[in-house]
């Protein structure tokens, strides 16, 4: 059964929290679609949640306000960052004295973003800021680490035109906005306060963790959301290549490697099944697997991508009896150069359930 949704009604408390948490710009971010979610997150109703693929963190976030003791994972380290500071966290906050610290003057003398992105992305003032940034965020730990992480995350990604870091010459996208004059040292403050407002106590143990989802331990929950990389039929969903300077952040470029040899000084890609089409069927049967004894299952998933809608219902009725899609229409972006699909396509919400 197709359900075709409108404008859905909204409870102000978990929605309102939701909408107010710090935007990035994320390939397939799930911002617009909140209210659609909280519907269909309160229509099945339970206690327990599992994010398997958490990305901008939003969708955990808005889970947690609605009172779920929710799962996040991701097989990035940057947006697992963001859940632990947002989703896991409860308590911490920065104080200000800390932010002072942060923005102040360096802890140390190191230099690496410096050198190694010496005439990349930012200002040399503002890269002297992340290395001085990391001096002090390195003596930091647990929460508050996170939330300096997940600022300064957030400070770079708002930097850089389109949020992306795929091109080197960032005057091609230079159009006066405010983000993309304020020095990154004044971001942070405003980041770190942002991420502040987002620290509440829904009462329960959440929890944060980055790896395969196929590794999640939690697989029956009252409620598994899936919001896979989708696959195009043109194009690429490489997340790596467009955020690997995010991700790099984050670790401060430990435990990765980077290609010397690209121009943007990117990261090693890392394989996921389900960017590719001869391998997206075969990890969305594994996920729906992984997560069969879960009460619920669901799924975001574009029109624009493979396989169709018809297909995955099929997929999906495997291991649930019962599956509805809600098609919800706006506008979705497939990649980030000019050849990159732009049009109206739908977002389907598979929501599988046993009968």
């Amino acid at each position: 059964m197709t359900l075709s949704v409108g404008t859905p009604p909204t409870s102000p408390g978990a929605l309102a929290r939701a909408r107010g948490f710090p935007r990035i710009r994320y390939m397939g971010s799930k911002y617009r679609l909140l209210p659609h979610l909280e519907q269909v997150f309160d229509d099945l109703g339970g206690t327990t949640a599992v994010d398997a693929f958490s990305g901008s963190g939003v969708v955990s976030y808005l889970l947690k306000a609605q009172g779920f003791q929710v799962t996040t994972n991701d097989f990035l380290n940057f947006p697992t960052v963001i859940a632990r500071a947002s989703v896991a966290n409860s308590v911490e906050m920065l104080d200000p004295e800390t932010i002072d610290q942060i923005c102040g003057p360096p802890a140390d003398d190191r230099d690496f973003i410096q050198s190694t992105f010496d005439g990349l992305y930012f200002t040399h003032e503002d890269r002297q800021f992340l290395d001085s940034a990391w001096s002090h965020i390195d003596r930091l730990s647990g929460y508050k680490q996170d939330l300096a992480i997940a600022a300064l995350v957030l400070s770079a990604a708002r930097k850089q035109p389109r949020g992306v870091f795929t091109f080197t010459d960032s005057t091609r996208y230079a159009d006066g906005r405010r983000d993309l004059q304020l020095p990154l040292r004044e971001h942070f403050r405003e980041r770190a306060a942002a991420y502040n407002s987002t620290v509440f106590d829904n009462g329960l143990q959440n929890t944060a963790r980055r790896g395969d989802v196929f590794d999640v331990p939690d697989t029956s929950p009252d409620i598994v959301y899936l919001d896979p990389p989708y696959a195009p039929p043109r194009d690429d969903n490489d997340y790596i290549k467009r955020y690997h300077f995010l991700e790099g952040l984050s670790v401060y470029w430990r435990g990765v490697t980077i290609m010397e040899d690209t121009k943007t000084k990117k990261l090693e890609k890392r394989f996921t099944p389900f960017a590719y089409k001869k391998t997206i069927e075969d990890a969305l049967v594994r996920t729906f697997e992984h997560f069969k004894d879960a009460d619920s299952i669901v799924l975001s998933y574009s029109s624009n991508a493979i396989p169709d809608a018809p297909r995955i219902l099929d997929l999906l009725r495997t291991v649930k009896s019962s599956v509805d899609i809600r098609s919800i229409e706006h506008k979705y972006h497939f990649g980030t150069h000019s050849a990159a699909t732009r049009r109206e396509a739908s977002e389907h919400l598979f929501i599988g359930r046993n009968a």
